[in-house]
Order: structure tokens, then sequence, then C-alpha cells
């Protein structure tokens, strides 16, 4: 097992894109290149660069990759926010608290990198 499956953070950013991709396959078919296709983009994009600081070997590496997984994440939550105004989702409560769960893990990993410098 890699080093950036074992991450916590790395886990539940792959649930998230599964649930994103669950939660935007009953879009409108117009919206299949457009948001939908976005939003999977940015969800993949998270978890991707976690895996691909981690496996960088430098800690300033791995920071500046964590950084990116974070504008994705905050990416994605602003698209989220989109779909649900455009009538796309009902509820995105639990995608939030996922997403909050993954921004402040991330955050708490980029302190602990940080302070180990």
């Amino acid at each position: 097992m890699r080093k950036h499956q074992q991450l916590r953070v790395w886990q539940e950013a792959m649930d998230l894109v599964v649930a994103i991709y669950s939660m935007t396959s009953s879009f409108p078919s117009v919206e299949r290149y457009g948001l939908a296709s976005q939003m999977q983009r940015a969800a993949v994009s998270v978890p991707s660069n976690i895996a691909e600081g981690a496996a960088r070997g430098s800690k300033p590496d791995f920071l500046r990759f964590l950084h990116i997984a974070r504008g994705s994440l905050s990416e994605l939550e602003t698209q989220c926010q989109i779909a649900q105004r455009l009538g796309y989702m009902d509820d995105i409560s639990a995608l939030e608290l996922a997403i909050n769960s993954v921004f402040s893990q991330l955050g708490g990993l980029i302190k602990h990198l940080k302070a180990s410098l």
C-alpha cells in the first residue's frame, strides 16, 4: 500500500469522488459535458493531488499539491452550490459535510507539514 492510501484524507476524498459521480449521474443530459463534467474533474483532482504530492518525496512538493487539492475542493464546493441553485441537486448538506471534513483534514496536514519544515 502506498503512503497516500493510508491517509484518511485521501480515503475520504476518494469517497467524495464516488458521491459526486453518483449525484451528477442524475443531472440533465445537457449538463453531461458542462457542470457535471466540471464537478467530476474537480472531485477527482482532490485525491489525485494528494497522491501525487505524497509521491514526490519532499515536504515542499507535498505541501504544494495539498494546496492544489484544497483549491479543487473549494471549486467543487462552489459547483455543488451552483447545481443546487439550478435545481439539479436538492439537498447538498451531506456533500457539504464531506467537503468540510476533507478541507479540515487537508488544513491539518498542511499545518503539520509546515511545522516540520
